[in-house]
């Protein structure tokens, strides 16, 4: 016997299939412009691929690309912060030891 999909139940809700799922071009082309150059181009071939594949009806695979290009669009976006911050830390080191020594000197 077939069970009727039930709109109601949590779960068993169908993705809208007769949009594109997010393509995460924007993000990945300015991951790749300020952020982090390689992961944002793997982020950007990703992207392209999303809206290709749902319109020769590959649905899932359109689904597959999005959640791919997501993750190396946040992957580049995340180690440039980690980059800044790595680069913010060392600077204040190296002030904070250009001034310590300098009190030395000055002694």
């Amino acid at each position: 016997m077939e069970q009727p999909y039930n709109s109601g139940s949590i779960g068993s809700e169908m993705p809208p299939m007769d949009q594109p799922p997010k393509n995460w071009l924007v993000e990945a082309i300015l991951v790749t412009v300020f952020c982090c150059l390689p992961f944002g181009i793997v982020g950007i071939v990703k992207a392209a691929e999303v809206n290709s594949k749902f319109a020769a009806g590959n649905y899932a695979g359109a689904v597959e690309s999005s959640r791919s290009a997501a993750k190396w669009t946040k992957i580049g976006f995340f180690i440039a912060i980690a980059g800044v911050v790595i680069w913010g830390v060392l600077v204040a080191f190296g002030i904070g030891a250009g001034m310590m020594n300098g009190m030395r000197n000055a002694d």
